[in-house]
């Protein structure tokens, strides 16, 4: 058995696969292994699940690109909702505003007071076109009324270290994988980008609440499997991963690292797969964000 996480590893995805897998493996009795394929913002490793054979062998770990791909990319060679069969929501992670501690900015005000005087002139990294953190920038620029270069990248674990030695300027990424350096004065949050505060950081105020209201993005992980695998099958597998996120342990490490829990059935995670569909095609609209060939 294996778990493919379309993204290089090191991310929020990676590590709940890995929990997955430890889980899949015990209780199964057969090794569950993770298999990192990044490319084309997920879309090979995406496929490769797609075109799997339907027996509950092979598993995607998946996020919000897993929709957004399919609202910008004009010849997608799969369907996110028609081709897969959802196991499991696991997690919702938080996004913060971040910026290299040259940037002469402490609020999100500042930033775009900042942004608006040298238009273009500031930064920021994202995991590839069309990921999370490009989407969420994409529509801050559009609610500010600010002008910020895009450089995109394969994944997390490559734009962290361009961001921490001020290659790049900002991001809105996930706050787990930053806030190591945020601690060690190396980045600086101005604000949380989702709809609420994070108990990691408590007087961090979110994007919405300092400058743009309605401003709420965070980023959803979930287990898929083929579509026209057996439901038992999906059953099961949706048994044991929920099991291991409602292990308090395991809840435990993932809420520290910023990522919120959130276990469902096989029927919620449809649902919020459709409702992000319109969702995404929203703010890909709103941020004027066009098709990619």
């Amino acid at each position: 058995m294996r778990i493919v996480v379309p993204l290089t590893p090191g991310g929020s995805n990676d590590l709940l696969a890995r929990i997955a897998a430890e889980r899949l493996t015990a209780r199964l009795g057969q090794p569950a292994i993770v298999d990192n394929k990044p490319g084309a913002n997920g879309n090979i490793g995406t496929e490769l699940v797609a075109k799997s054979a339907p027996d509950g062998h092979t598993l995607l770990m998946a996020n919000t690109s897993h929709i957004v791909n399919f609202i910008l990319s004009a010849k997608l060679p799969y369907d996110p909702i028609r081709d897969f069969a959802p196991v499991a929501l696991m997690s919702s992670v938080h996004f913060a505003l971040v910026v290299h501690p040259s940037v002469p900015a402490h609020s999100v005000q500042e930033l775009i007071a900042l942004a608006r005087s040298r238009p273009g002139a500031l930064n920021y990294a994202s995991a590839g076109n069309g990921s999370p953190h490009h989407l969420a920038m994409e529509l801050f620029k559009s609610m500010a009324g600010v002008d910020l270069t895009h450089v995109p990248y394969k994944g997390a674990a490559q734009f962290t270290p361009d961001l921490v030695s001020g290659e790049v300027s900002a991001v809105i990424g996930a706050i787990n994988s930053l806030l190591p350096h945020v601690k060690a004065g190396r980045l600086r949050v101005l604000a949380m980008a989702g709809g609420r505060r994070t108990p990691l950081l408590p007087d961090t105020p979110t994007i919405a609440e300092a400058a743009l209201p309605g401003f709420a993005l965070d980023n959803w992980g979930g287990m898929l499997v083929p579509a026209g695998t057996p439901r038992p099958i999906v059953e099961r597998l949706n048994a044991e991963i929920v099991a291991a996120l409602r292990d308090p342990q395991t809840a435990q490490r993932l809420t520290s690292q910023g990522i919120e829990v959130t276990p469902s059935t096989p029927e919620a995670f449809q649902e919020l797969m459709q409702a992000h569909l319109l969702k995404w095609s929203a703010v890909v609209k709103a941020a004027r964000i066009g098709l990619q060939p």
